[in-house]
């Protein structure tokens, strides 16, 4: 069962500094605005386990993961000045991901590719 769906999403997991929690959730915030004015944005926010954050987020399609990438990438620098970004995965269906795998290139990401499933 193959699936049509075009959509993207970006799993970033990011190590706060130690004392730097509070300034990289004043950070959320300014990710958070800026990220709400893209029209192709499914969904869009942070979670914290420890000294850890993750930023569950969602784009209709390739374009618009790397307009995202670009509309935050100053915010992103200053985030990167209190917090490690470790780990991140790039999930969508192959056609989408070809289209991603060079510009990510630089962010040593892993690609999961989706065969299976819908949305509603």
């Amino acid at each position: 069962m193959a699936t049509q769906d075009k959509g993207c999403s970006i799993v970033p997991y990011f190590k706060i500094a130690t004392g730097k929690m509070e300034e990289f959730k004043a950070i959320c915030d300014r990710f958070v605005a800026q990220t709400k004015t893209e029209p192709k944005c499914l969904y869009y926010g942070f979670s914290f386990c420890d000294d850890i954050a993750h930023c569950r987020e969602a784009y209709a399609d390739a374009e618009a993961l790397l307009f995202h990438l670009q509309n935050v990438d100053s915010i992103l620098q200053e985030a990167l000045q209190v917090a490690e970004l470790f780990r991140l995965e790039i999930h969508g269906c192959e056609s989408e991901l070809a289209k991603l795998r060079e510009p990510l290139a630089p962010f040593n990401a892993q690609f999961f590719v989706l065969e299976y499933g819908f949305r509603n």
